[in-house]
């Protein structure tokens, strides 16, 4: 079995814990992990293979279950149907689905990862080796499982997974090519450093490279990237629902965005004072921020979870005042205040003190995924395999019931997270497809080429210019710096942050540092082969995809902390950072809870330059919701309360809500027939019976207990069209 690669290699390891054998859906899984390191970093496209490998998984052991459902597996999924006609129970379950697991896993990797850059020199032998250690024939390709082969059954399942990618609107046949989209906006230029004001600033602007290298350290065959995937709000989702989707045309195509969180700030037209305009503050503490990334400033600063993390998500803000109440400006962070004692031993947290820009650098760079990055989605899969080996890990679902076997825990854990890191994608990437929001780089260079939007008494004012915030932005003056340097920059946007790749030769000696730059020549704290991930903004995938897999992780352990109240990951001085040394000293990043680890995720983008807060918080929110509702979806699977075995289990056709309901409920479909409605107890007593008429239809239930009940719907030919439990307050 191959070694467990980690987050940046070693993810997470405190003790070098020594595992016992894994299961097969680990050593496939890791076998996934590592191919998405080896391909281009596209967060939609390896949520999607991870969502679609765990199914196989899943279904394969759910298949020998007495009480799960499969998903795909003989049903109908997003309206693609994988018939299925039964294979003989086997005399040794395990093995069988061994075969299965490992049969589909190698086909559908073979397939998704074919045209990716190391697939010759890594994946392909690395999965071969894997297969060959199990004792399986590479050669055996027959799909036909009416022999009663469980490796054609997994021939078979991968080939219907491969069939259904093919038509569930992610364009894998055309190499996920957008279809419709047009940036409005030129390309900045990024070395050449030119005038920037022409641009639209509230839409996305690409990115110009001499080489663009992705996250995973791939050179990209274009220099100006394409937005990825901003018509991914199309693909068939796990746990999205119907009632939460609105389709809007954007002028050139309909946009599908689920959990609409409505727009992000415009710039106004400031009448000076430009840090009123919630626009210009979002932006300008994202260059305030860039202050912080000196390793010579002294600053200390707590990171222990007795300092930091342990926010309500019920007082995230909403308003522009609490968006400025919540993040400090000037110091950085958020209005977290620790956690008082550690749960499991009873003691406070020992605190860690650290420089603040050491800190700041270290999280751009960790939650950045990169170089040889597993995505954001499989990132969190690494955390979730590192919560599975933690010795203190006991493997009770939800942290009840009995303890389940290696497989079952991971194929169960596994579907939950890649259904939740799935449907982030579609959510988000949807939202940021039809808003097109502009990057900070592009924001940021726009607003201090405009000048300044504070004072129309000073030199350079514009109502487009960025605001002037004393010891972060200000005017160059006569006896500056960047004055002596060039009289002409006299009266120009002045910033005081990182300066950039322009001052890194070599990375393995040269510091950047901060000092008093031209607002025209600010940068990111990234790679300058990297710069800016190539799409929109709004919102933040790091925020959705982290929050989401913090509330999946808190679900499926039944605990909202890490085992023994802490994860840990520990980084050496001067052995960490990729473009330039650092950190100056060793230290340890500390997370009491998954939510803690997810909300300093979403820090880390502002740090590194990525996201304003506004594309932070709205993806924190949505995220929480699709993790809760991966986690009861896949949940009514395990238990085999969803369906029976004559239904759509997931049918965009037809929806029902509210869900709990109070005395009704509404029935919404897209089928232009009447339909029959029978609503029956869990015991199997009719409750209820009645016909829609139109597509939209209220049904009174007001007199019934209140509990669980089973809506059947079934056409004029009295074919059942669906079956959804719904649950009475």
């Amino acid at each position: 079995m191959k070694k467990i690669t980690f987050l940046l290699g070693i993810f997470l390891v405190i003790n070098h814990f020594s595992f016992a054998q894994h299961s097969v859906a680990r050593d496939w899984n890791e076998e996934i992990l590592d191919a998405i390191r080896g391909d281009f970093a596209r967060p939609t496209v390896h949520a999607r293979n991870l969502f679609h490998s765990s199914i196989i998984m899943y279904d394969a052991w759910a298949l020998f279950d007495s009480q799960a459902e499969t998903i795909f597996l003989g049903k109908n999924f997003g309206g693609f149907n994988c018939s299925f006609d039964g294979i003989a129970t086997p005399s040794d379950i395990e093995a069988a689905r061994h075969e299965i697991i490992s049969y589909a896993l190698f086909t559908l990797i073979k397939h998704r990862f074919q045209n990716a850059p190391a697939y010759n020199s890594e994946i392909s032998p690395s999965i071969h080796t894997l297969f060959g250690d199990y004792g399986y024939n590479d050669n055996f390709t027959s799909t036909d499982y009416s022999t009663g082969s469980y490796a054609a059954l997994g021939n078979y399942l991968a080939s219907k997974i491969i069939e259904f990618g093919n038509q569930d609107h992610s364009n894998e046949e055309n190499g996920y090519n957008n279809l419709y989209y047009s940036p409005v906006n030129d390309p900045l230029i990024l070395e050449l450093y030119e005038d920037n004001t022409a641009i639209n600033p509230n839409r996305w602007q690409p990115l110009a490279f001499d080489v663009f290298v992705d996250q995973s350290g791939n050179a990209y065959p274009l220099n100006t990237p394409d937005f990825l995937s901003p018509e991914w709000g199309e693909v068939t989702p796990f746990c999205l629902k119907p009632q939460d989707l609105n389709v809007y045309n954007n002028g050139t195509f309909d946009c599908y965005v689920y959990n609409d969180p409505g727009p992000p700030v415009f710039i106004q037209n400031s009448n000076e004072d430009g840090i009123d305009d919630p626009y210009k503050w979002h932006f300008a503490l994202v260059a305030a921020w860039s202050s912080h990334l000196d390793p010579a400033d002294n600053t200390m600063i707590d990171i222990s979870p007795g300092a930091i993390g342990n926010f309500d998500p019920q007082n995230f803000p909403e308003t522009f005042a609490e968006y400025q109440a919540f993040y400090d400006f000037g110091f950085g962070g958020d209005a977290s205040t620790g956690h008082a004692i550690n749960p499991y031993t009873n003691a406070p947290y020992a605190p860690q003190l650290v420089k603040r820009a050491d800190y700041a650098r270290v999280l751009a760079e960790f939650w950045a995924d990169g170089p040889d990055s597993e995505t954001p989605p499989g990132h969190w899969f690494t955390i979730l395999n590192y919560v599975n080996d933690h010795p203190l890990t006991v493997k009770r679902f939800n942290g009840q019931g009995p303890v389940l076997s290696d497989l079952e825990w991971d194929v169960k854990s596994y579907l939950t997270l890649g259904g939740a890191m799935h449907d982030c994608a579609i959510n988000a990437w949807g939202i940021k497809g039809y808003y097109d929001y502009i990057r900070p780089i592009s924001a940021i260079r726009y607003m201090a080429g405009k000048g300044q939007s504070t004072d129309a008494s000073l030199p350079n004012y514009d109502p487009h210019g960025i605001p002037l915030v004393p010891g972060y932005i200000e005017l160059v003056e006569t006896g500056d710096p960047l004055a002596i340097e060039d009289p002409a920059n006299i009266g120009k946007v002045q910033i005081y942050a990182w300066k950039g790749p322009d001052y890194i030769t070599d990375p393995t000696t040269d510091i950047a540092g901060v000092d008093w730059i031209l607002g025209e020549k600010w940068w990111p704290y990234q790679r300058a082969t990297f710069v800016t991930p190539p799409f929109a903004g709004y919102l933040s995938g790091h925020s959705t995809f982290s929050r989401a897999a913090a509330e999946v992780l808190t679900l499926i352990t039944g605990d909202p902390f890490f085992p023994g109240g802490m994860g840990t990951f520990d980084i050496q001085a001067n052995n960490f950072l990729v473009f330039e040394p650092g950190p100056s000293a060793d230290m340890t990043l500390q997370w009491a809870t998954y939510r803690d680890a997810s909300d300093q995720t979403s820090l880390s983008r502002i740090w590194g330059g990525i996201h304003p807060p506004i594309d932070d918080i709205r993806g924190r929110i949505i995220g929480e919701k699709i993790g809760i509702e991966a986690f009861n979806l896949a949940l009514e699977y395990f238990n085999g309360t969803l369906s029976t075995d004559n239904f759509s289990l997931i049918n965009d056709t037809v929806s029902i809500y509210p869900v709990p309901f109070e005395n009704e409920f509404t029935v919404k479909h897209n089928l232009n027939e009447p339909l029959k409605i029978e609503v029956y107890s869990i015991d199997g007593k009719i409750i209820k019976t009645d016909t829609i008429l139109t597509n939209s239809q209220k049904m009174s239930i007001a007199s019934v207990q209140k509990g669980i009940y089973f809506v059947r719907l079934s056409n004029s030919k009295n074919e059942i069209v669906s079956i959804k439990k719904v649950v009475k307050n």
